[in-house]
């Protein structure tokens, strides 16, 4: 044998040692790859299971809203309605009863206003009684 047969020899061996220390790595990441598309097997297997529980539960509540928005509707009418009564009583007995309100008022004011002038003419009448009464004990004891 010649020395570049042997070189090629010692060429081929590490050649094919190479080629088996970069298999190893290879298996390796083949198996992992197995494993991330088995797990991706499962999760879209779960997820068919949740994603139709999720559909069915979205639908229940979109009937919900639809009957919501019923009862919104017959809400708002109802307030309108309210609204439209009460400003018919406030117009019907609102005005009357303002005027009342006013009257009674008045009368209340004129008759303390009465009651008033009576105290203070009863104040006066007094003072001037005890004023003669007075004068008159002055006048008794003075003689």
């Amino acid at each position: 044998m010649h020395a570049g047969a042997i070189a090629a020899l010692i060429a081929a061996g590490a050649f094919v040692l190479l080629v088996l220390l970069l298999a190893i790595p290879l298996l390796k990441l083949g198996k992992t790859l197995d494993e991330a598309t088995l797990a991706l097997r499962k999760t879209h297997e779960g997820a068919v299971p949740l994603l139709t529980g999720a559909q069915a539960t979205v639908a229940g509540v979109n009937s919900q809203l639809a009957q919501l928005e019923d009862i919104t509707r017959g809400v708002g009418s109802i307030t309108s309605n309210a609204a439209a009564l009460s400003s018919i009583v406030s117009a019907t007995v609102g005005s009357p009863l303002i005027k009342v309100a006013a009257f009674s008022y008045g009368v209340r004011s004129s008759v303390r206003k009465r009651h008033d002038a009576q105290a203070v003419a009863d104040a006066r009448r007094s003072r001037r009684t005890e004023a003669r009464s007075s004068s008159r004990a002055g006048r008794r004891g003075v003689r």
